[in-house]
C-alpha cells in the first residue's frame, strides 16, 4: 500500500490514503494512526510530511476500506483552527462509490438521523432519535446490475454513506457490514462476476474543498481514483471519472 502528498502548505498537509490503511487508534495512541499513514509514504516523503512540534495531527479519518483524501494539521495553531473549521461544516467533501442498484430518482437528498445500531456494536443505523444526518447523491453512470455515483456530505457521521445508501436499498459494492452478497445473474462473465464482488468497500473520499481563510486560500484537494475501483468500472462497462491530483479550482464535480 502506497500513500501520496497531494498538497502541503506551512499549516496543511493533505495525503491520499490507500484503501486498506486503517486511521483507527485508542485515544491514549493518538498518534499511532497518523505514523501508519506516513510510513505508507514513499521514503523520500516521509521526513518532508513530519512537523517539528510533535505533528503532524490527523483532522479527519476515512474507514479502514476507504481511500482518497485526508487532511493533516502542521502546528498546534493549525489543529485547533481546522479542527474548529471541518466540525463547523464549512468543508465540503465529496465521494465516488459504485452502489448495487439504480437510485430512483437518480440525483436526491437523503436525510434520515443515524445512531449505533443496538443489535451490532460495528454498525450505524437509521434511528428516529438518531444524530442529523444528509447526504446527497447523484447517478453518474450505471449499468445493469450496479451505479456509480457522486455522493456528498452536509453533516460527517460515521459510516453515514454506506448506511444512506443500504438503507435505500442500494448497499455499495463490497460492504459486507451493510450489504450482503448478492446473487450474479446467469451468463454473467467471471470477470464481470469478480467485479460485483470486490474485496472492498468501493468507495472513494474523491475531493475535499475549504474555504478561503486567513492561513491559506480557498482550495479543493482530489485524489485519484485507485486502479482497483477503475478496473471495475471498466469491467462493468463505465467508464472511471477523470480525478486529478492535487489542488483544484474552481472546485471540479466528476461527469
Amino acid at each position: 500500500m502506497r500513500a501520496a502528498i497531494l498538497y502541503e502548505d506551512d499549516h496543511l498537509l493533505a495525503i491520499s490514503k490507500p484503501a486498506g490503511l486503517s486511521l483507527a487508534t485508542p485515544a491514549r495512541e493518538e498518534g499511532a494512526a497518523v505514523r501508519r499513514l506516513l510510513e505508507a509514504l514513499p521514503p523520500a516523503h516521509r521526513r518532508r510530511a513530519r512537523s517539528g512540534d510533535g505533528g503532524p495531527w490527523l483532522l479527519h479519518r476515512l474507514d479502514v476500506s476507504t481511500s482518497g483524501v485526508v487532511l493533516l494539521a502542521r502546528g498546534l495553531e493549525a489543529r485547533r483552527f481546522y479542527s474548529g473549521l471541518l466540525s463547523g461544516g464549512e468543508a465540503q467533501k465529496s465521494y465516488l462509490a459504485i452502489a448495487w442498484g439504480r437510485f430512483d430518482p437518480p440525483e436526491g437528498r437523503l436525510d434520515w438521523p443515524l445512531g449505533p445500531d443496538r443489535g451490532d456494536r460495528r454498525r450505524m443505523a437509521v434511528d428516529p432519535g438518531g444524530k442529523r444526518a444528509v447526504t446527497l447523491y447523484r447517478t453518474l453512470q450505471a449499468c445493469a446490475e450496479a451505479s456509480l455515483l457522486e455522493f456528498r456530505l452536509e453533516t460527517g457521521r460515521t459510516h453515514q454513506i454506506r448506511v444512506h445508501a443500504s438503507a435505500a436499498g442500494h448497499p455499495l459494492l463490497g460492504d459486507d457490514l451493510y450489504g450482503r452478497l448478492r446473487d450474479v445473474p446467469p451468463g454473467v462473465s467471471a470477470a464481470r462476476r469478480r467485479a460485483l464482488q470486490p474485496g472492498r468497500c468501493l468507495l472513494h473520499a474523491f475531493a475535499l474543498s475549504l474555504p478561503a481563510t486567513d492561513l491559506a486560500p480557498a482550495l479543493t484537494l482530489a485524489a485519484p481514483l485507485p486502479e482497483d475501483f477503475a478496473h471495475t468500472c471498466r469491467l462493468l462497462g463505465m467508464k472511471p471519472p477523470p480525478a486529478p491530483t492535487g489542488i483544484i479550482v474552481p472546485a471540479h464535480r466528476p461527469e
